[in-house]
C-alpha cells in the first residue's frame, strides 16, 4: 500500500519503520516541510534500526491509500483540515492518538474515518526512539463508509502486531480514555512512573467511579469493579513507564488533557453529572501548563 504517516514522533516513526519492513510504500508528513525523515529505533524486534524515509511529497499524499495520523490530539483537526484538499476522497484516515473527540472537530470529509487506540510503549530521547514495550492496537470505524475496512487490521497486524478490528470501537476508546484520565494526570501530580500510582488506590477509586457514571450515561456498560481492575492492571503492566503527559509537562509542551479529562468533563456536563475529582485534576494540569505557556493555547503559533 501507499501510506502517509502524519506526525513523526515516537509512535509515528515506529509505524513508518514497521510498515516499511512489510514493503509498503511509506512517507512521513511533518508540520515544517522537509524532504527526508531520519529514523533510529532501539529495540525494534530486538535490534537497532536506522533508515531515512521520504517526507511531505504531495504526489505521494495524493496517491495514498491510508493516512495514519499519529499526532497529539490537539494537533489533529488543524492538520487534517490543512491536508484535506490534497488527500484523495477515498483514502481512509486512521486516527491513532490519546483522548477522544478529535473527529468531531475537523471539517466534514468524504473520506472513511477510523479510530484506533494502542498500548505500544515508545518514547523519544535525543532523537532516538526507544520501543519500550509491545502492545495491542485496536481499530474500528467512526464513519459508516469505514465499516467494511476490517482488512486494514490484518495489514497493520502483519507490520506491528497485535492489531485487532472492533465493530464497537467506542467501548475500547472509552476504556483507554478511563486509563488516561487516571494515569496521565496523577503521574504529573505525584511526579512518578506509572507504578508509583499503586499507593493511591483511594483517589483512583474516586476517579474511576466518576468515569464509570459518565460512561453509563453514554451507553458504555461495565461494572465499577471491572473498570477499576482494568485501570490497576494497566498501571501494573506499565509500571516502569513514564506517562506521555508527565513527559510533556517536564518538556514544557502542551498536553492532551483537553481531549482526555476535558472530553470526560464535556460528556459529564451533557448529562448534568458533577465529577469533582476529575475536574480538580484537570485544573491542576491546566495550571501547570499555564506556568510555561505565555500565549493562549488557542492562538496560532502557541502549540509547538
Amino acid at each position: 500500500m501507499k501510506i502517509t504517516v502524519l506526525g513523526c514522533g515516537a509512535i509515528g516513526k515506529l509505524w513508518l519503520t514497521a510498515l516499511s519492513q512489510q514493503y509498503h510504500n511509506v512517507q512521513g508528513w511533518v508540520r515544517v516541510p522537509q524532504p527526508i525523515i531520519s529514523v533510529q529505533i532501539k529495540n525494534f524486534n530486538g535490534q537497532t534500526f536506522n533508515q531515512q524515509f521520504p517526507a511531505n511529497e504531495e504526489k505521494h499524499l495524493a496517491e495514498s491509500e491510508l493516512l495514519l495520523v499519529c499526532l497529539k490530539a490537539w494537533q489533529v483537526s488543524d492538520s487534517i483540515n490543512h491536508l484535506a484538499d490534497k488527500l484523495p476522497s477515498h483514502c481512509p484516515i486512521l486516527l491513532l492518538h490519546n483522548g477522544m473527540g478529535t473527529h468531531e472537530e475537523f471539517a466534514p470529509l468524504p473520506n472513511p474515518v477510523l479510530l484506533g487506540v494502542t498500548t505500544h510503549g515508545a518514547y523519544r530521547k535525543n532523537g532516538i526512539v526507544y520501543h519500550k514495550s509491545q502492545g495491542i492496537t485496536h481499530i474500528g470505524a467512526v464513519t459508516a463508509n469505514a465499516a467494511k475496512l476490517s482488512d486494514l487490521a490484518d495489514i497493520l497486524h502483519r507490520a506491528l502486531p497485535d492489531v485487532a478490528w472492533h465493530n464497537e470501537i467506542q467501548v475500547i476508546s472509552w476504556m483507554k480514555l478511563a486509563v488516561n484520565c487516571v494515569i496521565n494526570p496523577l503521574t504529573v501530580i505525584y511526579d512518578c512512573k506509572n507504578g508509583g500510582l499503586r499507593h493511591h488506590h483511594a483517589q483512583i477509586q474516586i476517579l474511576c467511579d466518576e468515569i464509570h457514571e459518565v460512561m453509563g450515561h453514554d451507553s458504555i456498560y461495565i461494572t465499577r469493579q471491572t473498570l477499576f481492575d482494568y485501570v490497576m492492571n494497566v498501571i501494573e503492566q506499565t509500571s516502569e513507564n513514564y506517562s506521555s503527559m508527565l513527559q510533556d509537562i517536564r518538556a514544557q509542551r502542551h498536553t492532551e488533557i483537553d481531549y482526555i479529562t476535558g472530553f470526560l468533563m464535556r460528556r459529564a456536563r451533557t448529562h448534568g453529572l458533577p465529577i469533582k475529582e476529575n475536574t480538580a485534576v484537570y485544573h491542576y494540569i491546566k495550571s501547570r501548563e499555564e506556568k510555561y505557556e505565555h500565549l493562549s493555547p488557542y492562538l496560532s503559533g502557541s502549540r509547538q
